[in-house]
């Protein structure tokens, strides 16, 4: 009988994982399954451009792993059994239906973290997700020349989505309200262009600031300040999808599922997580950072180590680690920052049209990896595993 691997989740993390698996095992002894509640590939890292009215290319599901062997099925997760090996889904046609796995890969991801500050859900936008980044396009649509925009955060997301924002919308008043200085995460010379793009693009910055509450035409900060915010974006972290949490999995205090350097649950061996899911060891020892240059690796260590179990292969000893920062500042501008393993900057730094292009290049990487999840790859005579000819190309955007 087909040995049967269901993947949750259909982010970089799952679709890379499914995809990897198609390639790495025959389809006559594995069946995979990608559950996923949209019907396309959502990129991710573009939703500050799909905020502000650019169109992003659709990507099927159903196009994309056609001939794989990998089977996505559109449906909603609503539970986890970690110990009978069974998975709750729901959808528009089959209603509520429970699906049998052998094999376990959990890549459900995260969400926005309001973080229980008053008036958040009721009245701040995120871009987490498809849905919310929609939302915001057609309130910044809405807004005329003159009004505010306030974004909660001084992190990657944070950053991305001030800039495209003044940059498409130069009309508009955009303030970013950071807890610490701005880009203090970066090097000197990363903070030095990130503050001179801001000052170009008109940003006002508030350094050393929390956001204590967000009521529907400004925000408060902790030291009494009324902001005026016609729109309040959201952008001060992720959290987990909440089944995990709910299951037996041993889980972090975040409700992240505990992992070893395979990706394997520590509490339960048939399941595996992958990307903002998993709480993984980096160098040192220090947890992984939600992100996609997280997730890929995760996804290739996951399915090669299945792969390896079920075949009788060798097992994957690919340390994880980071090399840079990819920032986009609008279109034209962007800031690579190069780090060190565990993902503390270097001095070295890359700027301006350059760092641009190389940060698109990577988005791109990301998707063509997802898209082409079994492209030049030949299968070994006779073999069950599959053997890369070249390096992935997707190497890139684990940086």
């Amino acid at each position: 009988m087909q040995h049967r691997i269901i993947v949750l989740g259909a982010g970089y993390a799952g679709a890379v994982a499914a995809g990897r698996l198609a390639r790495r095992l025959r389809r006559e002894d594995v069946a995979i399954t990608l559950v996923d509640a949209d019907p396309d590939f959502v990129e991710r890292v573009r939703m500050h451009q799909l905020a502000v009215g650019q169109e992003l290319r659709p990507r099927p599901f159903s196009e994309m792993f056609a001939g794989t062997g990998v089977e996505p099925v559109r449906a909603t997760v609503t539970a986890v059994d970690a110990d009978r090996g069974t998975v709750t889904v729901t959808d528009g046609t089959e209603g509520t239906r429970r699906l049998t796995y052998d094999t376990l890969v959990y890549a459900l991801g995260s969400g926005w973290d309001p973080q229980g500050v008053p008036g958040t859900a009721e009245h701040a936008h995120e871009i987490a997700g498809r849905p919310g980044a929609l939302r915001l396009r057609e309130r910044l649509a809405g807004l005329g020349a003159g009004e505010s925009v306030v974004v909660v955060g001084g992190g990657l997301t944070g950053v991305e989505a001030a800039t495209e924002i003044a940059e498409s919308r130069p009309d508009l008043d955009v303030s970013l309200a950071a807890r610490g200085e701005l880009g203090d995460w970066l090097s000197a010379k990363g903070r030095l262009h990130l503050r001179k793009v801001f000052g170009g693009l008109g940003i006002t910055v508030h350094e050393r600031t929390s956001v204590t509450a967000v009521g529907a035409d400004h925000v408060t900060t902790a030291d009494g300040r009324s902001l005026p915010a016609a729109v309040t974006l959201w952008t001060t972290g992720f959290a987990v999808h909440p089944i995990a949490g709910a299951t037996t999995l041993k889980t972090s205090g975040t409700g992240r599922i505990v992992v070893d350097g395979t990706m394997r649950s520590v509490s339960h061996p048939d399941v595996y997580a992958v990307g903002d899911a998993a709480m993984a060891a980096g160098p040192g020892g220090k947890p992984l950072r939600m992100s996609c240059a997280s997730g890929v690796p995760t996804a290739w260590q996951a399915a090669d180590s299945i792969a390896a179990r079920l075949t009788g292969g060798k097992l994957p000893n690919v340390p994880l680690r980071y090399f840079n920062q990819c920032v986009s500042l609008g279109r034209g501008e962007g800031l690579i920052q190069y780090v060190t393993a565990d993902d503390r900057a270097v001095g070295a730094a890359l700027t301006g049209r350059l760092a641009a292009r190389y940060k698109e290049l990577v988005c791109r990487a990301a998707v063509w990896g997802v898209a082409n999840p079994t492209l030049g790859i030949p299968t070994r005579a006779r073999g069950v595993l599959h053997e890369p000819t070249a390096p992935d190309p997707t190497a890139e955007a684990a940086a």
